[in-house]
């Protein structure tokens, strides 16, 4: 496999209505790889009008033409050719995301080895929905129900998974009958621009699938403001996605929100500490601590956490910096320029309010200037801004608790319901914490999993709405109920009934 440091610089189009066509701005901007710094990719900077014309396609596709009149069948069979085409070029995809955003390439590719999983097992539900027969209050009437395409979906994706959270979206939406207009972001349009290419390879009728790419904030914001957008399919920050409903309240436009997290990694005194640790790596510093449900919050009890802590810190130590090509790194650069600087900014603010570096804390700009240590601190109360705050980084805050009770009611006390987990060996404790814990996802002696056949999705402010899992396809329909009056009746038309 080619490294990413060899790969020529590739100048990209949008893809609209089934064609590769140049931004109407006339404009492009450069995509740069966070591990060297290198331009690797131009891209086309769209705007409104661009945004205008994707959404003209896909509406025109939802309406009239070939995937309009396609039964969930049909659907299904694109699908599944999706799938075989994902599963024959995971390796490439994996390679452009990880070129994009500097995520470790074994990891991207083990992501990306998954990919085809949601399409087959999503293609299985396009000709599984159906509606119900309603009993009736009333002898002359036979009502029933419809599940119906919501319609033209806009999907806004983040810069830390594109593909795998594009296809948290897009799997179920085209089981449903959707069609899409997908801004993927500013820093990682290459990888959502290839995948295009597969769709179109797949042989989705043109409209269906939609890129529209862009430097700014304008095409996102034409996007979410649509009028003729009829779902928006966002994941991201807790921030943006209040601007998002700020700006699409006028149109009233249906959303699911994937957001953010301050998950809490539970570590009770009866825990395996080898495994345990492992858990605690695996929550915050894998993908550099770039991930929505990141344990950043580890609750640890006391009776353990100095012995817990003593090997956390050695092993994280030990954690090896470098190329994210490279089979032997375990931790990459951070994504962006931007998202360094926050990541140290939160560092600085976990300093000033009392809180103790205890392992990494620097930046390391003899490796790459955007690597950051792996970093744990002490000595964190549950209101600190490093408690409160995603950080969206390898930065760890370990808290101390006393009771099962204690650490239920800090792992509560927070405005974000994302993740959690739970480690011991009691399985009484295990449910009975996971029961009482606001997350929408709950891990009992393991961190960081996900399927395409469980829901995820968040309580509070991680967001609104699931996806994955078979009510994810509901996300994308509406429901019609249809009365048939069956005896030709007439009745007082000036009485409800």
């Amino acid at each position: 496999m080619a490294s990413m440091t060899e790969a020529p610089i590739t100048t990209y189009q949008l893809y609209i209505d089934g064609q590769w066509v140049d931004s109407l701005s006339g404009k492009t901007y450069e995509s740069t790889n966070p591990f060297d710094g290198r331009v690797w990719a131009r891209v086309p900077d769209g705007n409104a009008a661009d945004v205008d014309r994707a959404v003209a396609a896909a509406r025109k596709a939802f309406k009239t033409g070939p995937w309009a009149e396609m039964t969930g069948r049909g659907r299904a069979k694109l699908m599944r050719r999706l799938a075989d085409i994902l599963a024959r070029d995971y390796e490439a995809l994996a390679l452009a995301e990880t070129t994009d955003n500097g995520k470790l390439l074994r990891e991207s590719l083990g992501s990306a080895a998954s990919w085809q999983d949601w399409y087959n097992y999503f293609s299985g539900m396009a000709d599984k929905i159906e509606g119900s027969t309603v009993p009736s209050d009333r002898k002359n009437f036979f009502v029933y129900t419809r599940h119906e395409p919501i319609g033209v979906v806009g999907a806004i994706l983040p810069w830390n998974s594109p593909i795998l959270l594009l296809t948290f979206k897009l799997a179920p939406g085209l089981a449903a009958g959707c069609t899409f207009v997908v801004k993927p972001s500013e820093f990682t349009p290459v990888s959502t621009l290839e995948f295009a290419k597969r769709m179109e390879e797949a042989g989705f009728p043109p409209g269906v699938f939609n890129v529209v790419t862009g430097g700014t904030a304008e095409a996102g914001r034409a996007l979410v403001q649509h009028k003729k957008i009829d779902k928006i399919a966002f994941t991201g920050s807790a921030q943006t996605a209040v601007a998002i409903g700020r700006s699409s309240i006028e149109n009233l436009t249906p959303a699911t929100y994937e957001l953010g997290g301050k998950s809490p990694n539970i570590i009770f005194d009866d825990a395996n500490l080898d495994a345990a640790v492992n858990g605690v790596l695996a929550g915050i510093f894998a993908a550099s601590g770039q991930t929505c449900m990141a344990g950043s919050r580890l609750l640890v009890h006391e009776g353990i956490h100095d012995a817990l802590l003593e090997r956390l810190v050695a092993r994280t130590k030990t954690i090896r910096l470098g190329s994210p090509t490279s089979p032997d790194s375990e931790m990459g650069p951070l994504a962006n320029r931007p998202q360094f600087e926050k990541v140290m900014y939160y560092l600085k603010v976990a300093e000033s309010e009392g809180a103790q570096v205890v392992c990494g804390g620097k930046a390391r700009p003899d490796i790459g200037e955007l690597f950051v240590e792996p970093t744990i601190v002490v000595g964190v109360r549950n209101d600190m801004r490093i408690a409160t705050e995603e950080v969206f980084g390898p930065v760890l805050s370990v808290i101390r608790f006393s009771t099962e009770e204690e650490a239920i009611e800090i792992a509560n006390d927070t405005r974000y319901g994302l993740a959690a987990a739970v480690w011991t060996e009691n399985i009484r404790r295990a449910h009975r914490v996971a029961h009482a814990l606001e997350a929408g996802t709950v891990w009992i002696n393991a961190y960081r999993t996900v399927a395409h056949n469980a829901p995820f999705g968040g309580y509070k402010m991680s967001g609104w709405g699931r996806e994955n899992g078979i009510d994810a396809v509901r996300e994308y329909t509406q429901t019609k109920s249809v009365y048939i009056e069956l005896e030709g009746a007439t009745r007082d038309p000036f009485v409800l009934g």
